[in-house]
């Protein structure tokens, strides 16, 4: 089996980097593009002004590469209606950013259960949130990706919110460690969401017993074999690589 996807990385894997060292390298080893999570140590802010906005341009306009997504930490498993409302609109300010940079997705998480409360529940408030911001994912013509993680780290409970929502501006992203953790198979996980994906994003998958540890792909335990023969046999476009160093906390 041939193993030549496009490849791009996220910038949560090099916080120290500037987004100018980032595309530096990944020009460098032959990556399309970059996935950005972390601008200058921290996460990108929604709200990222002009001046922030021409730089990254910029950057991508002299190195030819591309963004393929804003990484949002966006939750809404709050049983708090106002909470979900307050990241509703950051969801929607990431959006707005996302189409000014020519991004064409915007990651959200879930979110975990809360104390307290059941999945269903949990589903249903993050379905209804995410139904609330496709006007505004339409208008900017961005998709929302619902990645596997939290409470939703299978591509089961993914899956049951896509189809509540059943919208063309959701999809998901599917981060083959969660659902490998959680017990879920390559091939379920496509079963689930697999028509959904646009892209997977693959990290080290846990190696210690008792700690997860995240680390360089291509180390460690693996499901990547099967991943990468599963996505060549369904003609997925490309992958994205996540948590490629030590310093990469598994919870991102």
């Amino acid at each position: 089996m041939p193993d030549r996807f496009p490849l791009v990385f996220s910038t949560l894997g090099c916080p120290d980097w500037t987004l100018e060292r980032a595309a530096e390298e990944a020009v460098k080893d032959g990556y399309v593009g970059l996935e950005v999570r972390v601008l200058d140590g921290q996460i990108i802010p929604p709200d990222l002004d002009a001046t922030g906005q021409q730089r990254i341009r910029k950057v991508m306009a002299d190195t030819g590469l591309v963004i393929v997504g804003l990484g949002a930490s966006t939750r809404f498993s709050s049983p708090d209606v106002a909470e979900r409302q307050a990241q509703e609109a950051q969801l929607r300010q990431y959006l707005r950013l996302a189409r000014a940079l020519d991004v064409p997705y915007v990651r959200t998480f879930g979110g975990d259960v809360a104390p307290g409360h059941t999945i269903d529940e949990t589903v249903d408030w993050l379905a209804a949130s995410l139904a609330n911001v496709m006007d505004e994912a339409e208008a900017q013509g961005v998709t929302v990706l619902l990645e596997t993680h939290d409470a939703f780290c299978r591509g089961q409970e993914v899956a049951r919110v896509l189809a509540k929502v059943d919208h063309p501006r959701l999809k998901a992203v599917w981060d083959v460690h969660h659902p490998y953790r959680k017990g879920e198979s390559i091939e379920d996980t496509w079963r689930f969401i697999g028509a959904h994906c646009p892209r997977p994003h693959q990290r080290r998958p846990p190696q210690a017993r008792r700690r997860l540890a995240v680390g360089p792909l291509g180390r460690g335990r693996s499901t990547q074999q099967s991943h990468r023969r599963s996505a060549h046999e369904r003609r997925i476009q490309g992958l994205s690589l996540g948590g490629m160093g030590k310093e990469v906390a598994p919870q991102d």
